[in-house]
């Protein structure tokens, strides 16, 4: 005679696996969004430290229209006369949010703020469609 499970152990394995289901990956989903966060906040950190070294070489920040683009490439060889062969990123491109959206770089008279528009990749928004913003992220 064979052994085998009946219906109701097997029900209840069923069961089992479905209430441990119901407790886990609620909480992997919010750590998800959470490392997005995270991981928004220490790129603007690596851009911010790429803007600080071009202060210290040509004595200003780029200005809003120059953008991110003048890590990369001098937008302006007869003004940064002292911009380094390779730019300030070493990368041929800038990096992009998690959400694949490039960020926002506003230089409000040596203000510097760095956004990204979050998951929904529009200004504004709630939760994980909120805009993050460089300054909020430094403790």
């Amino acid at each position: 005679m064979k052994k085998a499970f009946s219906l109701i152990e097997v029900m209840i394995v069923v069961v089992i696996l479905g209430l441990i289901a119901s407790l886990v990956v609620p909480n992997l989903i919010g750590q998800s969004e959470q490392a997005k966060k995270k991981l928004v906040c220490i790129q603007m950190k690596s851009l911010k430290d790429a803007l600080d070294s071009f202060k210290i070489e040509e004595d200003t920040y780029p200005s809003t229209q120059e953008g991110l683009e003048s890590l990369i490439t001098n937008p302006n060889p007869q003004k940064y006369k002292n911009y380094p062969e390779k730019g300030f990123l070493n990368t041929k491109s800038l990096p992009k949010d998690p959400w694949g959206n490039e960020y926002i770089y506003i230089n409000d008279n040596g203000n510097i703020e760095i956004i990204s528009l979050g998951a929904d990749g529009k200004e504004g928004g709630s939760g994980e469609n909120k805009d993050i913003k460089f300054s909020e992220c430094v403790n």
